[in-house]
């Protein structure tokens, strides 16, 4: 513990160049080149829809159908910011799982945003939180899902947000794990995009209902939500290869985040093929989830292109 939280104090939780190698956090191989992936399973996120969901395009209802009827991808991942009126209807939640169910659709999270910071460093405030939280747990559960994806934003001191953040998750997690629900840490951005700080958090915690979603992108180190496009101007990134490694042993699912693409089809700001390659050759054996976030091709294009990426990739890889 002394050592983590001087190296985290040092780099002021992970806000500069991380140069450091990566140690050996984990007693399994997890990377090793015999335990590899069964098949290659694509999930959608519905992120990769937002323009189109918040302009009234697409139905947020509609989603998990659209997702099979669009795109081939038989397995989905939700947002809480489409739902929030429906939060607490239990009726709404059936119809929902019912109609992914008639069309052959997994049901795999809920992304969880826009509510208190589960590492706020007022006690009060902090159980709000997890509080806060319990409906999305009871939404993922009636549709059938796995996990909830949490954010572990908070402020304070090194020591007091750690302290904080094994809190607030600690009991949240506690809650899930009664209704078969994992809470999955995703990075993004500032001491959340720093992997040896989270994975400290969740050793802690010591639950193995606490997990994580690894992204491909987001692992800006000055900035909340973490975008690495490089239009977004961040200036001190983690290593996503590393994070990735750091993530994998506690994933429950990985986010595929694309930007752009070449003329190849190739994705111009991540390494697909470094990156597919770690989680192929690894333990995980979940969906790998497509988050186009991009500003340049239609949200549509921008799944098909991220879609037909990864799986060229994985095909690709021995």
């Amino acid at each position: 513990m002394g050592s983590r939280r001087k190296f985290i104090k040092n780099t002021g939780l992970g806000l500069a160049a991380m140069t450091v190698p990566t140690p050996l956090l984990f007693a399994k191989t997890h990377l090793s080149n015999t335990l590899k992936m069964s098949e290659l399973k694509i999930s959608l996120a519905q992120w990769s829809l937002h323009r189109a969901l918040e302009k009234g395009d697409l139905k947020a209802i509609d989603f998990a159908i659209d997702a099979k009827e669009s795109y081939g991808i038989n397995a989905v991942e939700y947002v809480n910011q489409f739902y929030t009126a429906q939060a607490a209807d239990e009726s709404f939640w059936n119809h929902m799982a019912r109609k992914a169910a008639d069309h052959g659709v997994e049901n795999l999270l809920m992304m969880v945003d826009e509510e208190i910071q589960l590492g706020d460093l007022d006690p009060r405030k902090r159980t709000e939180s997890v509080k806060a939280h319990y409906k999305w747990i009871h939404a993922a559960k009636l549709l059938g899902c796995h996990s909830i994806r949490v954010n572990a934003f908070g402020k304070g001191s090194p020591d007091d947000l750690e302290a904080s953040l094994v809190d607030g998750l600690g009991r949240l997690t506690e809650y899930a794990a009664k209704e078969n629900i994992h809470v999955l840490l995703e990075n993004h951005g500032l001491h959340t995009s720093n992997a040896h700080f989270m994975v400290g958090i969740i050793q802690q915690v010591d639950n193995p209902f606490l997990g994580t979603l690894p992204d491909f992108g987001n692992w800006c180190l000055n900035s909340e939500w973490g975008s690495t496009d490089p239009e977004k101007k961040c200036t001190n990134n983690f290593d996503p290869i590393e994070g990735l490694k750091i993530f994998l042993p506690y994933a429950k699912g990985v986010s595929a985040k694309s930007y752009a693409f070449d003329s190849e089809g190739n994705e111009t700001q991540l390494n697909f093929f470094r990156l597919l390659k770690i989680v192929k050759n690894s333990e995980f054996n979940g969906h790998i989830g497509i988050e186009f976030e991009g500003e340049h091709l239609s949200e549509p294009e921008g799944i098909k292109a991220t879609k037909k990426l990864i799986e060229k990739v994985w095909n690709s890889l021995k």
